[in-house]
């Protein structure tokens, strides 16, 4: 016996879990090894070990590639996707085992095993939230959406401590996770002395002192809204998420998610299905998250190289900048500054952060005002097939709330919720507005913060929050009188308040002009159109492709091109701004009336960014006098000459015609008594037949109508007031 007590070291690699017979405790004790293998060896260049120093770093939680795992075992990752509820608890216990002994090197002191939350990341594919079915129970998925409510934090029990009314003994009981509760027993385990009382059934009570409790919220994603098929509702599902990513969420966000497809028992399905134990709500449980607002949907990262190397190609052509503009709504002749714009628009400019941390905006803003039939709402569309994220709206139909956030409540827990709007919705895209002259003046107060500041403020119900709206707004709208009249001023056919136009970089007035020729072109086109439709949609695989092309190209240029203006190009934009403010000033001094359109320091800046989207467009990182040559032209043929527009107020009268229009105002008084009202066509017939030009009588009764002197009313009956 002697050499028995020598200070040896003996070894038994017996499971911390006791045998149940059927060999998986100790299939699950050696997937635990291999899980903290992996943690502390996985190596991704010589040397690096990204998963240990991710632990010492930020030891709440660690985020694992799939990837990374089936690099190191090819079982594990299999195992993780068919049984996650079995297998995710023992990597976290192995991440908080390996963490223990990586503080007791550095610290030196005894482990303790904390909680260490495991966040799983993988590059497939998402799933369509249709496809989900029963199947897919108990696995783990993958699918992408935009959070549309988030509730509050609650406060999940990991353990419930429970104690027995009867014996006082104790037991922790486990929860089940993500919105499962409690197995209590119906009876206690403690033996009665002789002449003690038995314990009844159900004899345990919670303490809830003693509990654990984890941090949990729930979410509702929404699929995408390109995601959804035409005609259908968007499908939502419920998603519960736990703590660390717990409160970082908001309404709006685009995620693409992994979890683990899970069900459970509704509280209010047992009143509306009775005798229908068997029929649960799904939800997921979230084991990963990844938001796709910023980095990897636009990112990179979603390209590849042949299609970077295309891109890189078609930019450095010198006609990049036409060839763009000409894959701007094909299908529409003419109106090429507005292509032009809506390409512009679709591109962008460079937001920027200043160092007192104002945000500026580098999306840009168009309206588009003119007559019927003018193909405006055809633009609306394209813009909504081609850009990346965008949504569709009309004016008549949305209201402020629709269109910014509104608060709902629950029905189940009564508590209040924000669910996102349009602007919202289309974060880091473009909402087009149609029929804009028709919403009522409250609803449109509401988007003058989203589109000058790019949030949505809102407080109502208790909640008080800022979203982000980081949108382009591309808007059409009629004049008042349904046609553009020529006739009117510039105030009278834009009927839309200075604080609402100025934050519009352009604004076009699209008119439809009578014109032999240009009509003559503009049927032809329409007939080749029709005639050529069954062509196309035999090969109607030929134009999705150019579109994709399109909308990609427009993808990889927002995420990797961020142009800044030169030099030479600031110098010349500084001396334009300046002359069109010179100019503007004194046309307000002959007219003696402002313009309609102002043209402020928004304008100066939506000069800028207009610079930037054509550099943009040539993946050039710096916008040049070219680009700004360019910009100016499209800012002079919209915005100026819609402030100039209409007949401007006595601008190009000969002394000839202004004395025409006074001996007009003079018989127009003799014709009209004060406060007595005549059909403005009866009166106009009465003085032609005196031998007075039309136009001259039409002019001086709208000078008349500025100066207060007349009043129309309805069915444009003139009475003159005395002044």
């Amino acid at each position: 016996m002697s050499g028995w007590d020598e200070g040896a070291v003996f070894y038994s690699d017996q499971a911390q879990f006791p045998d149940d017979g059927t060999g998986e405790t100790g299939r699950r004790h050696s997937v635990q090894m291999k899980l903290k293998e992996f943690i502390r060896n996985f190596e991704k260049e010589k040397n690096v070990f990204p998963y240990r120093e991710s632990l010492i770093q930020n030891p709440s939680f660690l985020l694992v590639h799939l990837e990374d795992l089936l690099s190191f075992d090819a079982h594990l990752p299999s195992l993780l996707r068919s049984s996650p509820a079995d297998y995710l608890p023992l990597f976290e216990v192995a991440a908080a085992e390996v963490l223990a002994s990586l503080k007791m090197k550095v610290d030196m002191e005894e482990p303790k095993v904390g909680e260490v939350q495991v966040l799983l990341a993988s590059k497939e594919d998402s799933l369509s939230m249709r496809t989900l079915g029963a199947q897919f129970i108990s696995k783990l998925v993958k699918i992408a959406g935009i959070t549309i409510a988030a509730s509050r934090v609650k406060a999940k029990a990991t353990t419930v401590h429970l104690s027995c009314k009867n014996c006082q003994s104790t037991r922790d009981e486990p929860c089940r996770p993500g919105l499962g509760g409690a197995i209590i027993p119906r009876s206690c385990a403690h033996v009665p002395q002789a002449g003690e009382e038995a314990c009844p059934i159900d004899p345990w009570i919670v303490v809830p002192d003693k509990s654990k409790y984890v941090d949990q919220q729930t979410l509702k994603l929404q699929e995408n809204p390109e995601d959804v098929p035409t005609g259908e509702l968007p499908r939502n599902m419920l998603l519960s998420i736990d703590r660390h990513l717990v409160q970082t969420i908001v309404p709006g966000t685009r995620l693409t998610i992994l979890g683990i497809y899970s069900i459970f028992q509704a509280a209010n399905s047992t009143a509306s299905h009775k005798g229908a134990v068997a029929v649960r709500q799904p939800y997921i449980r979230v084991v990963g998250l990844e938001d796709t607002n910023e980095a990897s949907s636009r990112g990179p990262s979603a390209f590849t190289p042949e299609e970077i190397e295309e891109f890189k190609k078609f930019a450095s052509q010198p006609d990049a900048y036409k060839t763009i503009c000409s894959k701007v709504a094909p299908s529409i002749f003419g109106h090429v500054d507005v292509k032009k714009s809506v390409a512009c628009l679709l591109f962008g400019g460079s937001s920027k952060s200043l160092p007192d941390g104002v945000k500026l905006r580098g999306d840009i803003n168009v309206l588009l005002l003119g007559d019927p039939s003018t193909a405006k709402s055809q633009f609306l569309k394209f813009v909504e097939k081609t850009a990346p994220i965008a949504v569709y709206t009309s004016g008549k139909g949305s209201s402020a709330a629709g269109l910014t956030a509104s608060v709902i409540q629950d029905s189940g827990t009564r508590e209040f919720y924000l669910e996102g709007g349009a602007m919202v919705l289309a974060d880091g895209g473009v909402v087009c507005i149609d029929e804009f002259d028709k919403m009522r003046s409250e609803d449109r107060v509401a988007i003058h913060e989203a589109m000058e500041q790019q949030t949505i403020s809102i407080a109502k119900a208790g909640i008080t929050t800022v979203l982000n709206s980081r949108t382009s707004v591309l808007a059409a709208a009629n004049p008042p009188s349904g046609r553009y009249d020529d006739l009117k001023t510039a105030q009278d056919n834009i009927d839309l308040q200075t604080t609402i136009l100025s934050r519009f970089d352009l604004i076009f007035i699209v008119k439809d002009i009578r014109m032999y020729s240009q009509d003559k072109l503009i049927a032809s086109h329409i007939i080749k159109l029709h005639a050529s439709a069954d062509a196309v949609s035999g090969d109607s695989k030929i134009v999705s492709k150019e579109e994709n092309w399109l909308k990609r190209y427009i993808q990889y240029c927002r995420a990797v091109c961020h142009p800044r203006l030169s030099e030479s190009a600031s110098a010349k934009l500084q001396d334009q701004y300046v002359q069109i403010r010179k100019d503007m000033r004194r046309q307000a001094n002959e007219s003696g009336e402002a313009a309609a359109i102002p043209i402020t320091v928004r304008q100066l800046e939506a000069i800028v960014r207009l610079s930037e989207a054509l550099a943009k467009m040539k993946l050039s990182h710096v916008a040049t006098e070219i680009e700004v040559n360019e910009a100016v032209r499209l800012f002079t043929v919209s915005t100026l000459d819609a402030a100039r527009s209409g007949i401007n107020h006595q601008v190009n009268l000969t002394a000839e015609m202004a004395n025409e229009i006074k001996q007009a105002e003079t018989q127009i008084k003799r014709r009209i008594g004060i406060g007595n009202q005549i059909s403005e066509r009866r009166l106009i017939d009465d003085l032609t037949r005196t031998g007075m030009n039309d136009s001259i009588i039409r002019r001086a009764l709208i000078i008349m109508h500025q100066r207060d002197e007349v009043e129309y009313k309805q069915e444009r009956r003139v009475i003159f007031r005395k002044h």
